[in-house]
């Protein structure tokens, strides 16, 4: 028989749970027990592979502290990669043991999570422990508690031993009418093989740079193939300059929908205007197409279309003001 033992405190030398865990491990290896401890904190970056180590064993312990609220995160990650990446039909084959010490308020509440998660993986639950130890020393010296502790470890024995059926749990009934989770199709050889990918850093990192490559290349490809209009607007742009005398600005006009900005150079009586990047302009404007369309027809005007909220910009606005007196499209 081999018993696998989870916990996911953090180690900490007056942690109760710890001192739990080694009573029921000293009682199970004296009935010749195999017992192989995992503890999270020393494992974080590699618990998503860890429930390909669940393939040999008969039963589990899953302990953890309630230092403040709930189960603790390690845990939690455990389960997760347990409903990932776990065998599912190995997994309802094995018997867990709920442990939850806590050093503050919620021990109760722990173990029914502990429980509940591992009936809805489809595992097999067994009777527990739980209780509100302030100080380590309370169980070192108190006798009836260390015999709480051994009956705990001698009752999951006899449990396993026996394989003592158990009677169907609701929390499975639901979980197969309503649950929305999509399951991973994969067989459980597949899914360790997955773990073992996702806690590498290296390799998830390295994916993530292959992906981002090939949708610069897919874009570059996609700008490739479509040629940008760049004469859209440049000829009623000139048509409604009016030359101001003394009058000079640079202003670059994004546009949403294209790729390139326009640039609009006004120097005196001089009018440039382009698709390209001209460098810094005094004022940068910021629009969708059919917002600057409104503006050349002549049915509002950059200023009254900033005021509306329908165009951003940045820069000096009596520049921008100004804008409106070079460029007479026609609004009011």
């Amino acid at each position: 028989m081999q018993i696998n033992i989870y916990y996911g405190g953090r180690g900490l030398m007056d942690d109760p749970t710890l001192f739990v865990l080694n009573k029921m491990k000293e009682v199970l290896e004296e009935l010749r027990v195999t017992v192989e401890v995992f503890h999270l904190y020393e494992l974080k970056n590699s618990i998503p592979t860890l429930p390909q180590t669940l393939k040999n064993a008969d039963g589990v312990i899953l302990a953890t502290t309630i230092e403040w609220y709930g189960i603790g995160g390690y845990m939690q990650q455990f389960l997760d990669a347990c409903w990932l990446y776990g065998d599912k039909e190995r997994i309802s084959r094995i018997y867990m043991c709920p442990i939850v010490m806590s050093t503050t308020y919620g021990e109760q509440e722990g173990k029914l999570n502990l429980a509940t998660a591992w009936e809805i993986l489809g595992g097999l639950p067994c009777s527990g422990l739980c209780g509100y130890i302030a100080d380590t020393s309370l169980l070192e010296e108190n006798e009836d508690y260390i015999r709480i502790i051994e009956k705990n470890a001698e009752n999951l024995y006899r449990t396993i031993n026996q394989k003592m059926p158990c009677l169907p749990a609701s929390n499975q009934a639901v979980k197969q009418k309503v649950a929305i989770t999509k399951s991973i199709n994969f067989t459980p050889q597949e899914s360790e093989q997955l773990s073992q990918y996702v806690s590498d850093d290296t390799y998830v990192q390295r994916q993530k740079a292959d992906i981002q490559e090939l949708a610069s290349l897919f874009r570059d490809m996609m700008g490739s193939s479509e040629r940008e209009d760049t004469t859209e607007f440049v000829e009623e742009i000139r048509q409604h300059f009016v030359p101001q005398p003394g009058f000079a600005g640079s202003f670059k006009v994004v546009i949403e929908e294209k790729k390139t900005p326009l640039m609009i150079v006004i120097d005196g009586a001089s009018l440039e205007c382009y698709y390209g990047e001209g460098g810094r302009a005094d004022v940068e404007i910021q629009l969708d197409r059919a917002s600057f369309a409104d503006i050349v027809s002549g049915r509002t005007s950059f200023q009254t279309s900033f005021m509306a909220g329908d165009m951003k910009m940045k820069g000096d606005f009596k520049v921008l003001r100004a804008l409106d007196q070079v460029l007479m499209f026609g609004a009011s």
